[in-house]
């Protein structure tokens, strides 16, 4: 349903759902410990709305892999051809075709809430992140806000951003320490960092 329902919104997104605030998307971006040279997954990368920002961030070294379970929303994206080193996959949060401890950061811009199994997504984000390496979930409107429009919604009505109490104990279930989770009136940022001792599945 999820996939059915962006396909379908992909022809629209950019111009009547994505941000537009690019002040807000910048902001966030410098939010993320994210570091040039970096090699980053960008989950439920859509439009690639965020793309621009999360490239500026690793520079010329690093590597961003984008994934979307859409593939149109993913053909728009690299119909942009954002320039840097990217690669596109059409792909499933819930089964990705990349091997573990590959990434320096994984970054869920406005895609977490869609995600139905997340116990089992953030297991399968732990298994492909770099020990100590982080996580962030992060959107430009505040948890209220997201889930107001989502529940106005029927196609994604349950597809919600947990309470931070159920947010963090879904965090420190899949193996990830140091969660901070921050929810202000124009933002919202989850951030942890996978464990040491975080157990391979």
């Amino acid at each position: 349903m999820v996939r059915a329902f962006f396909n379908d919104k992909a022809a629209i997104w950019d111009k009547e759902i994505a941000e537009k605030d690019i002040s807000k998307l910048e902001a966030m971006a410098q939010r993320l410990n994210i570091k040039p040279g970096f090699t980053i997954l960008d989950i439920g990368t859509g439009t690639g709305v965020f793309v621009p920002f999360l490239l500026s961030k690793i520079g010329g070294n690093g590597k961003l892999v984008a994934i979307d379970i859409a593939e149109e929303m993913l053909r728009l994206a690299r119909a942009k051809g954002f320039p840097g080193n990217i690669q596109h996959i059409h792909a499933d949060i819930l089964s990705l075709p990349i091997t573990e401890a590959t990434f320096d950061t994984v970054v869920c811009y406005s895609s977490f809430p869609h995600f139905h199994n997340k116990p089992k997504a953030l297991t399968e984000i732990a298994r492909v992140l770099k020990a100590g390496a982080s996580l962030f979930i992060c959107h430009t409107s505040s948890r209220s806000v997201i889930n107001a429009i989502h529940s106005e919604m029927p196609s994604v009505k349950n597809d919600l951003i947990p309470d931070n109490g159920e947010m963090h104990a879904l965090l420190s279930s899949a193996g990830f320490s140091n969660i901070k989770i921050e929810d202000s009136t124009n933002s919202y940022l989850a951030s942890a960092s996978k464990s040491w001792g975080a157990k391979k599945e």
